[in-house]
């Protein structure tokens, strides 16, 4: 099978699988196992490529998402997710100014 280059169609977003989708450590260093719910908890995950109707985002970017609106992907044996603009929280780029003072 030939490799085939990859277009996003509409608002759509491919993104790389956050790597820390497992366990995690609070601030005071406590390991909180992948299998805790104590809440819904958003990801941040970097986008690769997005569709022509995507306005605010670019390739390279950080986005905010909420990890179970997402759909995933094997290409070329790597996983990614398809999200939709829509469905972004917020966004992390050194492009953007003004933000909220925040940074990553």
């Amino acid at each position: 099978m030939t490799k085939q280059p990859i277009t996003m169609l509409n608002d759509r977003l491919l993104v790389h699988i956050p790597l820390n989708d497992g366990e995690r450590a609070s601030r005071g260093g406590i390991l909180i196992p992948a299998t805790a719910q104590i809440s819904k908890r958003l990801a941040w995950a970097e986008v690769v490529a997005i569709g022509p109707q995507v306005r605010n985002i670019e390739p390279g970017d950080s986005v905010l998402f909420n990890p179970e609106d997402r759909y995933e992907v094997e290409v070329r044996g790597e996983d990614y997710l398809i999200l939709r603009e829509r469905d972004i929280h917020a966004v992390a780029s050194e492009r953007i100014e003004g933000g909220t003072g925040l940074y990553l």
